[in-house]
């Protein structure tokens, strides 16, 4: 039958390889029923720059000659967003399957831009992309009151574990956002509790960059760190370690409960609410993050939480929820800002911030802490985003019961 992937003719090794291991992703045996309809590479935010976007590379896959997108550097112009795999009528796993492989074989065959390698080897000694020390991980907690609580130092049951991630614990920027749950947690009597230096990567972006083995080394010491203390369930800042935390982690026997702080905070509303008294006059739209809203169909918890809080207006952007346009950072994009910038000389945060001034918002709110520094930087180079005013979700909170949470 015309379209169908009855065999896959090879005439390397690697052809045979990289099918094989696609096999073994979750319903990636699906790739034999790709139609060739092209409807993954026009969705793809840089298809147009990509030599061998995903329906390319499929045919290439089938043709037996995946080695020839070897060659090439464009598709790390990928960056792991769910577009295609949201799109595909076959339901083929594209972003989790073949691009991330793709990626694979390019690490291995040593074309990788520096600014992502640099990342990776950061990742590898001192368990996060920025390479900060693993010491300092806790330092932005120093001075608030009540302390937060670091397991190793209380060691005590918990019955929230938050998995607090780099950049909400080293960017300067991402920190506010997380003092600002702290405080929300405080005011619901949250009885909560942070792995400080014992916390590594989530490494889910490290993984959609190609690199598994580190994404399983790491893993693997969160589990460790995991396994050391008692606790109910654990929350997440970033939607990336959420997807890692409930998808990719229970497959090497790491498997906890676990929800993305806006479920949290959405499920104790009615808790909330009460010290929502602070009105924040506003049009304020949301901007889904991919891996909370597409890879795992979370939209409705962070637009609760916005509603909620007294004068603002929820606008929603041209793209939004399933349709929604990707920052830029996934797959390895926070760690490949000069590379792409040279082959598009543009950032989707920007086409980002466009879409917000386009529906009049006076603020865009994220839930993902790639997003708050993305966004910030693209307002700066579009003219008309000057007053655009980027907030995490929990920072909006936080301002919504400021004078509950200080007294």
């Amino acid at each position: 039958m015309a379209g169908i992937i009855t065999q896959v003719s090879s005439d390397t090794a690697l052809n045979d390889a990289v099918y094989a291991g696609l096999q073994e992703t979750e319903e990636g045996a699906r790739l034999r029923t790709c139609l060739q309809c092209g409807t993954c590479s026009g969705v793809c935010p840089f298809g147009y720059l990509m030599e061998y976007p995903p329906s390319r590379m499929v045919g290439a896959l089938r043709a037996g000659t995946f080695d020839s997108i070897l060659a090439t550097d464009t598709v790390w112009m990928c960056v792991s967003c769910y577009a295609c795999t949201e799109v595909c009528p076959a339901k083929i796993p594209l972003t989790p399957g073949l691009m991330t492989r793709a990626k694979e074989e390019l690490l291995l065959a040593g074309n990788i831009p520096n600014e992502l390698q640099n990342a990776l080897e950061y990742s590898q000694r001192y368990g996060n992309p920025l390479g900060e020390s693993p010491r300092k991980r806790a330092d932005w907690t120093r001075g608030l009151d009540p302390p937060v609580s670091i397991m190793k130092k209380v060691k005590r049951p918990v019955d929230v574990l938050w998995f607090v991630g780099d950049y909400p614990s080293y960017h300067a920027r991402v920190q506010t956002a997380s003092v600002a749950l702290v405080r929300i947690l405080d005011a619901l009597d949250v009885d909560f509790g942070i792995l400080g230096p014992e916390e590594q990567s989530d490494a889910d972006s490290q993984r959609l960059a190609g690199e598994r083995g580190l994404f399983e080394m790491l893993a693997e010491k969160n589990g460790r760190a995991f396994s050391k203390y008692r606790f109910k369930e654990i929350i997440t800042t970033d939607p990336h370690a959420y997807n890692a935390l409930k998808n990719e982690y229970p497959n090497l026997g790491i498997d906890y409960p676990v929800r993305h702080y806006t479920q949290f905070l959405a499920e104790r509303l009615h808790d909330l609410k009460p010290f929502l008294k602070n009105e924040l006059k506003a049009r304020v739209t949301f901007h889904d993050p991919c891996y909370l809203g597409r890879a795992n169909d979370v939209y409705d918890e962070p637009r609760q939480l916005l509603e909620a809080i007294p004068g603002l207006k929820l606008v929603e952007m041209s793209h939004h929820h399933q349709n929604s346009l990707c920052c830029g950072g996934g797959g390895g994009g926070m760690w490949l800002d000069g590379f792409q910038w040279e082959k598009a000389h543009v950032r989707l945060s920007e086409w980002r911030v466009r879409e917000a001034v386009a529906v009049g918002a006076d603020i865009l709110a994220v839930a993902c802490p790639y997003e708050s520094p993305r966004f910030e930087d693209a307002t700066k180079m579009i003219q008309d985003a000057r007053g655009l005013v980027v907030k995490d979700i929990a920072e909006l909170l936080a301002e919504a019961m400021e004078e509950e949470v200080e007294s």
